[in-house]
């Protein structure tokens, strides 16, 4: 706070003499004066945002007053044994610097007694330097900047107990500041700290603002890195998946993503948010699953100070955090049922209520969402809202398990190997043993690309020198259990290879019922094209199977 300067207090006299009268007149004028000077003073120092402004505008008023020819703010770094000019202003120039000069030893010795002094009580509150060659602090400055011998008025700035720096005022010749000039710049001693302390504040934050955009800068280019430019199996096994990416990943649409765990939900998730118009802005994500009930409505909009024990300040929540970005909502399915109504309610009104706050929030945040739960199932189970469902199942996109995507498996391999060595610090990625992909295409894969990932990794750690083997270190069951081995009947065991092939096409249509086409259909599962699955079954006499257009799929 600003505290005015009380100007001294005079009683009206009797007008018995002309001269007691003019006396009078003359103290008042002065009281004036003086009231006028820190008024007008501090106006212009506080009317501009930037410091260097207000100290221009401060400094031209100052020179009309008192001598003023140099006003600069000035901050100590110890740790270059300096001073870093802040901001420096004349009458007709402003400059905002972050300019390094270096003490003289004498300098620093100098700036050390006047913080010893101000532990003891004994610093002033204004330091006069009329003579700079007798003060060495004064003289080093002076004679660093190139600068004519100057006088100096300086006013200590004190933040948190401690001496940081000064603002100086600098008048051309020695010998210029009489008693009034000193007493008029003390009267604005207050403001000037005040301006001075806040500036410094609001510069930590514009650092702490600028070093946070850098971090999340990095930050979405280690998440880019992670994602890739290119998505290992885009061309292949994820084919149909990262055409449907790139056809919704435009549009603002929802986005329900479904698959199994360790699929990759969360890596489709960011790189349709990485080929939207939202690309440049906030990708948030929330695990449904792994926040208390509690304190979901918390973390998902907010809260206001006082809301709850323990609620010291306002906090954003996810949503406002994603505002103009994406929020991606993994695990949807655990969403407790009490937070899946007001999470429907955000989606139809595109507004929040932080906890404890009574005014609406406007959001404008892409919804992106996740679950390997069977959310069909959770509904008839009054455990998952349809609603909700219908809200967030817009465009759904059904990523397939590993085990259905074996083609990707030795560029997947090859990826995670680069991607962990350097995670693990290994030099060169080691060779992999002959079989090795073999083994992993025998394999069934139940935790998916994750299992995958953490199967090379121990690989890795085991032996980082390779050749690298991986049949050991899978802990599940094969895809196929192993047969125990006969000797074959040349006669009745071996057939041709068409009715082999006839054969195994009419158990996967006995797995499908029949069904030919869509996802989960036989040609789904046997890896080719529905016309072409068609054309062999009439070429072998396989009876035509109902498609997928009449049985509803």
């Amino acid at each position: 706070m600003v505290h005015a300067r009380t100007a001294p207090s005079f009683s009206r006299p009797p007008p018995t003499t002309l001269a007691r009268c003019s006396l009078w007149y003359l103290l008042e004028a002065m009281a004036v004066d003086e009231n006028l000077f820190f008024r007008e003073a501090t106006l212009r120092l506080c009317r501009h945002l930037r410091i260097e402004k207000g100290l221009q505008s401060c400094l031209a008023y100052l020179a009309q007053h008192m001598p003023a020819d140099l006003l600069y703010l000035q901050k100590f770094e110890a740790s270059f044994g300096a001073m870093r000019l802040i901001a420096s202003a004349t009458a007709n120039e402003a400059k905002a610097l972050d300019q390094l000069v270096a003490l003289s030893p004498s300098a620093l010795a100098a700036f050390d007694r006047l913080r010893v002094a101000h532990e003891a009580g004994e610093l002033p509150s204004i330091l006069v330097v009329n003579d700079a060659e007798a003060e060495p602090l004064t003289a080093s400055m002076l004679s660093s900047l190139g600068l004519p011998p100057c006088s100096a008025l300086a006013l200590p700035l004190v933040v948190q107990g401690h001496v940081i720096g000064g603002l100086v005022l600098l008048a051309k010749g020695p010998g210029r500041f009489d008693d009034e000039a000193v007493r008029r710049f003390s009267s604005i001693r207050e403001p000037f700290y005040v301006a001075l302390s806040n500036n410094l504040e609001h510069a930590e934050v514009l650092e702490l603002k600028k070093q946070l955009a850098e971090d999340n800068l990095e930050l979405q280019r280690d998440l880019q890195e992670v994602v890739g430019s290119e998505i290992v199996g885009a061309n292949f096994g994820l084919a149909p998946t990262m055409d449907l990416v790139r056809k919704v990943a435009p549009r603002d649409s929802p986005v329900l993503l479904l698959g199994e765990t360790g699929t990759g939900k969360d890596v489709i998730a960011h790189a349709i948010h990485a080929a939207s118009p939202r690309r440049a802005a906030p990708f948030v994500k929330v695990n449904c699953g792994a926040i208390p009930p509690t304190l979901i409505d918390s973390e998902l909009f907010g809260h206001e100070k006082g809301a709850f024990t323990g609620a010291h300040a306002r906090k954003r929540g996810r949503f406002e955090r994603a505002h103009r970005g994406t929020l991606f909502l993994d695990e949807i399915g655990e969403l407790p049922r009490d937070a899946q109504v007001r999470l429907l309610r955000v989606l139809q009104d595109h507004t929040i209520e932080r906890v404890g706050g009574t005014e609406p929030v406007k959001v404008d945040v892409r919804i992106l969402a996740a679950t390997h739960r069977n959310l069909a199932e959770m509904i008839e189970a009054d455990q998952f809202r349809q609603d909700l469902w219908y809200r967030l199942a817009v465009f759904p996109i059904e990523i397939p398990p590993l085990r259905r995507r074996t083609m990707d498996i030795p560029a997947l391999a090859s990826h995670l190997l680069s991607r962990k060595a350097r995670a693990l610090r290994i030099p060169a990625v080691p060779e992999l043993a002959p079989g090795a992909i073999d083994a992993l295409l025998d394999y069934g894969w139940p935790g998916n690309v994750r299992e995958l990932e953490n199967v090379i990794e121990r690989a890795l750690i085991l032996d980082s020198r390779g050749p690298l083997r991986f049949d050991t270190l899978m802990r599940s069951q094969p895809r196929s259990p192993p047969r125990e081995p006969r000797v074959l009947d040349m006669e009745s065991d071996l057939s041709t290879l068409d009715a082999a092939i006839t054969d195994h096409i009419r158990k996967v249509l006995e797995h499908t019922e029949g069904r030919v086409e869509g996802a989960g259909g036989a040609a789904d599962v046997l890896r080719v094209h529905p016309s072409t699955l068609r054309s062999k079954m009439r070429k072998l006499g396989i009876a035509h199977a109902r498609s997928s257009r009449t049985d509803g799929t």
